[in-house]
């Protein structure tokens, strides 16, 4: 089953932009990660999210995440209550959301080909005065 961890962090005043940076060069290359997302959740804080393919793959990876952590660690201040410089929470996904289908377009209404005019049948044209109608008329 699918899990997730979320690990919230507040950077020291004038580091936010060198700890975007230290993201943005990570290639984690754990086993089952399935891939994750800073998010800046206010002016110096943030918020580490990734998936999982199951939660014994974040379990064999905390070593690995706690090297990254370790390298980063000077741009963090401590979160108060006991908490450390992160607070980390993780978990199986319970429920799954998927944002909803496209409606699919509706066929647009086939073109009718066009009507073929039929001759119209002798004798049925009205009758017009003049030298052509004479003509046509003795045809």
């Amino acid at each position: 089953m699918a899990a997730i961890n979320i690990v919230r962090f507040r950077v020291r005043p004038g580091s936010e932009q060198q700890f975007i940076e230290e993201h943005q060069r990570l290639r984690p290359e754990f086993e089952g990660f399935l891939g994750g997302s800073l998010v800046r959740t206010g002016d110096n804080t943030f918020c580490m999210v990734g998936e999982w393919e199951d939660f014994q793959s974040i379990v064999d990876a905390r070593p690995l995440m706690i090297s990254f952590l370790d390298n980063m660690r000077h741009m963090l201040e401590d979160l108060g209550n006991g908490l450390g410089v992160t607070d980390p929470v993780s978990g199986e996904v319970a429920v799954r959301l998927w944002p909803p289908k496209a409606a699919k377009k509706k066929a647009a209404p086939a073109k009718r080909a066009a009507a073929k005019r039929r001759p119209a049948k002798r004798g049925s044209a009205k009758r017009t005065s003049g030298k052509r109608a004479a003509a046509k008329r003795r045809r």
